[in-house]
């Protein structure tokens, strides 16, 4: 806790009329209790842990020791709203749908997810410290001032400022840090294994994957996929949900693996199915299964180094003592371990708001008013640095508004090339000869493919049917162009039955830390939560289009121009004569402008 007097800024004072507002306006003045005669005031900086029954103790004690003019706590208008239990901001849903905020999202969603799990490790609520700095300024008549930057900037800007690799890294700790590791790995293993099995199904030849071998192993897939569906309705008469997992799973993928060794069921499926769909099935099979593996074994390895369990002995949130969230040393070694693991994102969540709350308190002590400033740990010797030399504060200006991001934008232009990609490949062909019938078959597979593929995984994902038929609908033209998504519009039909706001957040975070329930009834109910219902279904129609995408330039297209143009090299072949005769075009048309 330090003390600090005088000092200059031309920030006017934020308000601190209750309720408290952070737009600027006049104090609320009893009696004798005005500003200095001179003008200068001071500020008393109380560094808290927002988890810690002490910090709560040392607030409630320096208020009513100080008696100060003006209480100032690190909140903005929303949370101060929100910790007292009123009505909260509705998110903007368009934002999160058109991906503006989806990942800005996921930041502030871990990192309240963190300050949860560290109050019930100290089993106080989180943000309890400015809570109590509210309740005693108000029971004693003490003004509040809400002097911290809006959340939503700070995470936009805190997402801004990462580089590709610190939002990996960010990733891949949620991933590791706040799930098993076995589950992480066995997901991202999938991923993997979903993304190869075309590649695997059409180039499998060369690594000596037979069409044989990609019989089998589709016969295989189908008997799990049917033994597993029977068993899970079968099931679901006495079992509970995990049960009914864990035998549908079992079952299923042990008769798959005893249909494919023995070859039981090829004859079949390569009379009904025939070449191409033998041949995504196994390749899919093939790919899941080898990346399933290569995911055991990087969850294995994970866990090995410390990425499992948490042992309190080894560290961890158990491991913390509420001591140490306040200690100087061990806060100022938390803020330089996180530094080094993200300048940039250390500069927007710390230091631009050690800035922004120094600007608001020394526009308070200019005004004539001693203020009690209580504020994170991590904060403190920032603050006072700035509260001692006020010169040395950036601009206002410079610490608010949106983040634009830094570097080329080459997320747009990927974009771009792969619409001009698109296009062009179905001009040049029209321009090399390819005939009217076949272009148009070419079209209604790329628009069938991506509109199955979006629908299902929308409905997968618990869309109703008017959603899913919409974003089916449009991802033919969406996949064209990767600036637009199909989930977008899903997601629209889908807010006319829901809303969110930030409440959800909270109540995921509940969910999580509810070790009684079954995974079964863990995803059901995070499912009900408006907001992650709302994004899961827009992620999920976006990835059915996305694998439809990559199933079409992989499948589709050579199994086409295989049986009606002739093969690749014919292909070729209609490009250049395309390129040549569009050439001849432009040429004429220039000349009969001339």
């Amino acid at each position: 806790m330090t003390e600090t007097s005088r000092g200059t800024d031309d920030e006017a004072p934020p308000s601190t009329d209750r309720p408290p507002r952070t737009d600027g306006g006049d104090l609320d003045r009893e009696p004798g209790r005005g500003p200095a005669a001179d003008g200068e005031g001071s500020v008393t900086v109380v560094g808290t842990a927002h988890v810690s029954e002490r910090s709560v103790d040392e607030v409630e004690e320096t208020i009513e020791r100080e008696r100060p003019d003006v209480v100032a706590v690190e909140l903005d208008e929303g949370r101060y709203r929100q910790m007292n239990g009123e009505t909260p901001d509705d998110l903007d849903a368009g934002d999160l749908l058109r991906g503006n905020t989806v990942f800005q999202f996921l930041a502030y969603w871990m990192l309240s997810y963190v300050q949860t799990q560290l109050g019930e490790r100290f089993d106080i609520e989180p943000g309890a410290d400015m809570k109590a700095a509210v309740d005693i300024a108000e029971s004693l008549g003490i003004d509040v001032a809400l002097v911290d930057r809006d959340i939503q900037t700070t995470i936009q800007r805190f997402w801004a400022r990462m580089t590709i690799t610190e939002k990996l890294r960010l990733v891949g700790g949620l991933a590791f840090g706040v799930s098993d590791p076995r589950v992480a790995g066995a997901i991202g293993g999938l991923l993997v294994g979903i993304l190869a099995g075309p590649a695997i199904g059409l180039f499998g030849g060369a690594v000596g994957i037979t069409d044989a071998i990609l019989t089998s192993v589709a016969a295989g897939v189908l008997v799990a996929l049917g033994v597993g569906i029977a068993v899970d309705q079968v099931g679901s008469l006495a079992l509970s949900p995990d049960q009914r997992l864990y035998a549908a799973v079992g079952t299923g993928f042990s008769t798959g693996v005893a249909a494919g060794v023995t070859g039981a069921a090829n004859g079949p499926v390569s009379a009904y199915l025939g070449g191409f769909p033998v041949a995504a099935i196994g390749g899919f099979g093939i790919g899941i299964g080898l990346g399933l593996v290569v995911g055991a074994v990087l969850a294995i390895a994970v866990s090995g180094f410390g990425g499992g369990e948490v042992d309190p002995e080894a560290g961890g949130i158990e491991e913390l003592d509420a001591a140490d969230l306040t200690d100087t040393d061990v806060v100022t070694m938390m803020m330089e371990e996180f530094r080094q693991f993200s300048p940039g994102g250390a500069e927007a969540l710390i230091d631009e708001r050690d800035a922004f709350i120094a600007h608001r308190l020394v526009a308070l002590r200019e005004a004539g008013h001693d203020v009690v400033a209580v504020v994170g740990a991590g904060h403190q010797a920032g603050i006072e640095r700035y509260l001692a030399e006020p010169a040395t504060l950036p601009a206002m200006d410079d610490l608010v508004g949106e983040e634009s991001g830094r570097g080329l934008p080459w997320k747009k232009a990927i974009g771009y090339a792969i619409t001009v990609g698109f296009v062009g490949f179905f001009l040049l062909l029209a321009l090399g000869g390819a005939g009217n019938a076949f272009l148009l078959r070419l079209f209604g597979a790329w628009f069938l493919i991506n509109g199955v593929f979006a629908f299902a995984f929308a409905k997968v994902a618990g869309a109703r049917w008017l959603s899913a038929g919409v974003g089916g609908a449009v991802a033919w033209m969406t996949s064209i162009n990767p600036l637009l998504a199909p989930g977008w519009f899903t997601g629209y039909v889908e807010l006319r039955s829901l809303t969110v706001n930030v409440a959800d957040i909270g109540a995921l975070n509940d969910l999580l830390g509810d070790e009684t329930r079954s995974v079964g009834e863990l995803v059901s109910a995070m499912l009900d939560v408006p907001l992650f219902r709302l994004i899961v279904v827009v992620a999920m129609t976006n990835v059915g289009s996305i694998v439809a995408s990559f199933l079409f330039a992989a499948y589709v297209i050579p199994a086409m121009f295989g049986a009606e143009v002739g093969g690749v090299d014919e292909v070729g072949r209609l490009l250049v004569e395309g390129a040549v005769n569009g050439a001849d075009l432009v040429r004429g048309a220039v000349g009969g402008i001339a």
